[in-house]
């Protein structure tokens, strides 16, 4: 995905309001809300939690094939 300075805004909202997000990364969609974003030396990590399992989720942004804002 192209991390344009939107979709950033569009995720860095949905951090800030708490909303659900959900993303496709390798073929496989993950519903989750995420928390922050953290950088690491290979780039940003997307960290939140899953919907479905509740578990911590640890995306790298540059594997995330395309995302959408559900709330």
């Amino acid at each position: 995905m192209n991390w344009t300075p939107s979709a950033l805004d569009r995720l860095e909202r949905a951090m800030d309001e708490g909303a659900r997000i959900q993303m496709r990364r390798r073929g496989t969609e993950i519903t989750m809300v995420p928390s922050r974003l953290r950088h690491d030396y290979g780039g940003e990590i997307l960290i939140g939690h899953h919907l479905g399992t509740g578990d911590r989720v640890e995306v790298p942004l540059d594997e995330v094939d395309d995302f959408v804002v559900l709330d």
